[in-house]
């Protein structure tokens, strides 16, 4: 009997042994399952520089959240370009910054006036997308989201100043996090390490005014992999040497996936990390960043032939122009540009009770030049995205099935949040 029950011991810790492999080489595993829908990038993940982030949600009878998280060839030493996904921390920062201000009278929806006192900066007095005309800050927050405006975020990041962008976010414990720029092109280093004074103001009365600010540091990016390429477009012609990405954003899949994570399980999460924002910043945050354009009230961006729901939402939608049903919300923050396509996603179908946290980089540029605006978005970039959210759906569906989810997906608590 007791031999009987030794070799039974053994076969479950080898089972469970198994069991934990499997798991830890989940996303790995599914992808090589799903080998069909991921052509070339599978067979050469390092040349397409794939990074993944994906966690589950446990939700009890209660609804409270239990986080567990899988992660493939991930690493924040290696650079890749973030593009527009900067323009959530700075969302983030300029509400948080709102907020500590204490101001009386002075929100995200107070009206503003932007100024230059330096070379590359221009004024703003005028925001014919607002329907005051008149620019705020919660309308450059509004379009960051909905259609990833440059614009919108360069006044952000001129709000912020771009030493207290970097500051803010690595005393947050933020640390693979390197924001240097705007999204203007022809401005030097110097230039960007300038911000506009603002001036913020109600019933002809000023509340705040903000002067030029100045970063006296010049910040470098002190990872892996910053010289890249072997060619790159300047002034019409292929000069060919690597692209220096040392003074460029940056801005690691993990920092960006703790992010997101702080918005919407603010305790799974170390308290520091988190973002001084009200619950009606939350509500707001939220709006946008699943909203579609079409949903907007913005009539520009109705165009559906133009922005069509999967515009900024690459996970399940990039590649198709199919809309986006009601009972999926899909709450998140989007980069392309230099060949790298990134999202940063939570992504809740209320119908189905299938929820998760899915973010995930690639590149693709095969000839290996930087502007030339030949890079595989459409071949390559998008269907790898738009399917691998498809990939961890129809897991998430057949897992809720197999475990006869009963527990109702609901909101976050958000008191916490106000600390």
């Amino acid at each position: 009997m007791k031999s009987v029950l030794f070799f039974l011991s053994i076969f479950v810790l080898v089972s469970l042994a198994q069991n934990k492999k499997e798991d830890e080489n989940l996303l790995e595993n599914l992808l090589k399952q799903n080998e069909k829908y991921f052509p070339f990038v599978i067979e050469n993940p390092s040349k397409y520089r794939v990074q993944i982030i994906y966690t589950k949600i446990e939700r009890t009878k209660k609804g409270d959240a239990k986080l567990l998280t899988y992660k493939y060839r991930l690493n924040a030493r290696k650079y890749f370009y973030p593009a527009s996904t900067v323009k959530l921390p700075a969302a983030l920062l300029t509400l948080e910054k709102i907020n500590q201000l204490k101001i009386n009278g002075l929100t995200k929806e107070t009206l503003l006036r932007i100024d230059s006192a330096y070379s590359g900066q221009t004024k703003v007095e005028y925001d014919s997308s607002s329907q005051s005309k008149l620019p705020s800050l919660a309308n450059y927050i509004k379009k960051v989201f909905l259609v990833s405006d440059n614009d919108a975020y360069n006044r952000l990041y001129e709000f912020l100043g771009q030493q207290s962008f970097n500051e803010k976010l690595w005393n947050k414990g933020y640390l693979n996090v390197m924001i240097n720029h705007r999204f203007i092109g022809g401005l030097t280093s110097e230039e960007n390490r300038f911000t506009n004074p603002f001036t913020f103001y109600a019933n002809g009365k000023i509340l705040y005014e903000q002067p030029l600010r100045f970063n006296h540091s010049q910040y470098h990016n002190n990872v892996d992999n910053l010289l890249q390429g072997k060619g790159v477009v300047e002034e019409d012609s292929v000069h060919m040497h690597p692209k220096d990405f040392i003074l460029s954003n940056y801005f690691a899949l993990e920092d960006q996936h703790e992010m997101l994570k702080s918005l919407f399980f603010p305790k799974s999460i170390i308290k520091e990390k988190r973002f001084l924002l009200t619950n009606n910043d939350l509500e707001f945050l939220k709006k946008y960043m699943s909203l579609l354009p079409r949903e907007s009230e913005f009539n520009e961006y109705h165009d559906y032939s133009h922005y069509p729901d999967g515009y900024v939402k690459f996970f399940l939608y990039g590649d198709t122009k199919d809309s986006i049903p009601q009972n999926v919300k899909i709450y998140n923050k989007v980069g392309l540009a230099y060949g790298y396509l990134t999202d940063n996603a939570y992504i809740v179908d209320s119908k189905n009770k299938v929820e998760f946290l899915l973010s995930a980089v690639i590149y693709v540029n095969e000839d290996e030049i930087f502007n030339d605006d030949k890079y595989e978005y459409n071949e390559i970039g998008l269907p790898f995205l738009a399917n691998l959210g498809r990939v961890i759906y129809r897991y998430e569906m057949e897992r809720k099935k197999q475990q006869k989810l009963n527990s109702k997906i609901q909101k976050t608590n958000t008191k916490e949040h106000s600390n």
